[in-house]
Order: C-alpha cells, then sequence, then structure tokens
C-alpha cells in the first residue's frame, strides 16, 4: 500500500536539455515549492508499554512523541511544451508513502518524479511515478485540513508508476493510464493496471466531481478493482463542503469469488475568518470481509466509525493543527492496557505544517 527511480529524474533531465538545445528560443521556468510537517500525538487509552498505538492510519503512528512527519522539496522546469518535476520527501511520512522501497537507498525519499509532453492545449501525456488520483486526501500534510489521515486513503493507493494520457473537453477531463501494480516503482514480469479518471466542474467553479478507477493484478496475481468518487462543494467563502466515497473488490488466486471493502467520508469546512478554520470529517469503514490492510492489523472483519475535528490558525503560511479523534469499531481492534482490548479509542493531536 505504501510506495529507484532515480534514471526518471536523469531522464526528465537530460530530456529538458535535449528539449532546449533543439530551441534556444523557447522559454524555460523553474518552480521550486516545499513544506515541512510536525507532530504530537496522544492517544488516551495510553497503553502503556503493551507496544498497542491505537492508530490503524498512515502517517501518525506514535504515541506521547514530538515526531517529524516529513520534510518536502518539489522542482518543477518547464522547456517549451516538456515539464519535469522531481519530489522529494524526507521522514516517516514519505518512507511509509513508498514502503514498497529498500530503506537504504534514495527510493523512499522519490515521492514523485516524472515527465510530462502538452502534445495540444487539450492533451497532455505523463510518465513515471505520481501520486494517485484516487480520494480525497493527499500526501502532502499542508494541502488537508485534518492532519491524520482517512481509512480510505490508508487501505487505498498511494502512488502510481506508467503512463497516462489526459485530456480537456471545456469542463470535463478524461485521464487514461496504464502503470505497475500499485503501489510499486519496479515490477518485471508482473501484468499491469488500468487507471482511469472523468472529472467534471460545474459552470461557475464552485462544484468539482472526480469518478476514478484503479484494476488489474496486483504482484501476488489477486485481481484488483477500485471505483473512487470525489466531489468538492464550495457554499461560500466561509463554507465547503467535501465527499469521498470508495470501494474496492479483491479477488485472490485460486478463489471463484470475491470479497470487497468500502469506506464514505464527509467533509464539513467552516472559516469563519481566514486565520482560523474548524473541519470535522465523519467517516464510516467496512471491512467486514476482512480483505484490506485493516484485517492484518485486526486480525479479523470489522467496521469503523471516525469522526474527527480539526482546527486551522493560520499565520502566513503557517498551519497549526489542534486536532480531536475519536474511533469506534464494531470489534474490539484497540487496546485498553495489554491485557484488555476495547472497541473504541480517543485521541489528541497538535501538527504545524508550513510551506513556500
Amino acid at each position: 500500500m505504501l510506495r529507484k527511480i532515480s534514471s526518471l529524474a536523469m531522464f526528465s533531465v537530460a530530456l529538458g536539455s535535449y528539449v532546449q538545445a533543439q530551441d534556444s528560443t523557447k522559454k524555460s521556468a523553474l518552480n521550486i515549492t516545499g513544506s515541512v510537517d510536525a507532530y504530537y500525538r496522544y492517544n488516551f487509552h495510553n497503553a502503556k508499554d503493551s507496544g498497542y498505538l491505537n492508530n490503524n492510519t498512515s502517517f501518525t503512528n506514535s504515541h506521547n512523541s514530538f515526531e517529524l512527519g516529513m520534510a518536502s522539496v518539489k522542482a518543477e522546469y518547464t522547456t517549451g511544451k516538456v515539464t519535469g518535476v522531481v519530489d522529494l520527501g524526507f521522514g516517516r511520512r514519505a518512507e511509509e508513502f513508498s514502503y514498497n522501497e529498500k530503506r537504504d537507498g534514495l527510493g523512499t525519499a522519490i515521492k514523485q518524479a516524472y515527465v510530462s509532453v502538452a502534445a495540444t492545449d487539450k492533451l497532455k501525456f505523463t510518465m513515471g511515478k505520481w501520486a494517485t488520483h484516487v480520494g480525497y486526501e493527499l500526501v502532502d500534510a499542508y494541502l488537508n485540513r485534518n492532519y491524520s489521515m482517512s481509512y480510505m486513503f490508508s487501505f487505498g493507493p498511494f502512488f502510481h508508476t506508467g503512463l497516462k494520457a489526459e485530456y480537456t473537453a471545456g469542463n470535463f477531463g478524461f485521464m487514461l493510464g496504464v502503470a505497475n501494480p500499485t503501489d510499486n516503482v519496479t515490477a518485471s514480469f508482473a501484468k499491469k493496471m488500468v487507471l482511469g479518471q472523468v472529472s467534471a466542474t460545474g459552470s461557475d467553479g464552485k462544484i468539482k466531481a472526480y469518478l476514478n478507477y484503479v484494476g488489474g493484478k496486483d504482484m501476488g496475481d489477486n485481481t484488483i478493482n477500485q471505483v473512487d468518487l470525489t466531489v468538492t462543494g464550495t457554499v461560500s467563502d466561509k463554507f465547503s463542503l467535501g465527499y469521498n466515497g470508495t470501494m474496492q473488490a479483491v479477488k485472490t488466486v485460486g478463489k471463484s469469488s470475491g470479497d470487497s471493502w468500502w469506506g464514505s467520508a464527509v467533509y464539513v469546512n467552516v472559516d469563519p475568518s481566514k486565520v482560523f478554520g474548524l473541519t470535522l470529517r465523519g467517516e464510516y469503514f467496512d471491512d467486514k470481509n476482512a480483505v484490506s490492510g485493516l484485517s492484518g492489523v485486526t486480525g479479523t472483519g470489522t467496521s469503523v466509525m471516525a469522526a474527527t475535528l480539526s482546527g486551522n490558525i493560520r499565520i502566513d503560511n503557517l498551519t497549526i493543527i489542534p486536532e480531536f479523534r475519536l474511533d469506534n469499531s464494531k470489534e474490539a481492534i484497540f487496546a485498553k492496557n495489554p491485557n484488555e482490548g476495547v472497541k473504541s479509542t480517543g485521541t489528541f493531536l497538535l501538527a504545524a505544517t508550513w510551506h513556500f
């Protein structure tokens, strides 16, 4: 689920140099951005020395500890119709995102690395590694209003490595691609997966919808099909909504039929002023068939309801996020102490994100 590609970076630079050499009259542009995030997390059950963190989602696997999330820098260079992107991240968040990469190299530091060519003003081709199109939440903490992640993000795709084409027609967008099995930069001999997206934007730009698809064989030759819907709506400059619903079907090798997990989440965003905002995320995650990564944590199928209330205190490019979260499961998948399982747990988190 979490995600060597230095050759692509070299290819990006080489291709950019070649295009510039062929037409020195075209303008070049280098854009560098970056971010840093850190957090402190305290789980109220405080399962002492049991090793239980009561955390089953990505990037916040700690208790009573100050943690660096990720230090990130992204370089984007455009020459004519060709753009090369190298997006690097350092820290536990980046390591978990690129979890299939070796820890003794730079693989985990490369969040994204790709080359894009604009064939026309409406058609673009991209090859390399990029963050998934599936879901509402993003790997870069400063782009999310909640700091902790949803179950749907944590057990869905993180990134893809392959080739995709994107076409824009008025208020509609279309994407079709082929990639390695999800979250794998290298996949020799493995079958490939199909990627797809249809997007639509309302005439006033206030409503946007994305219908996403990922399907094919994983590294174990199991058949995966995931359909995902994301919708955002802006009611006013002080109030907006978001929705994410997803379903993943898995047919394991040797089984005549498949099982699935699904989830649904609503995001309510309120911004009474430019310096302060609130986001309430309510999520239901159903894995009663024990097919997602959550079943590996719990040892059984279950369903979880999670409510997360996050404040956003904004000081220029700095955002301070105090957050309260309550997770409630049908089964006793959390720990109150080493010998007592419980069905619900509460967490306080204080995070800071900064970007440039």
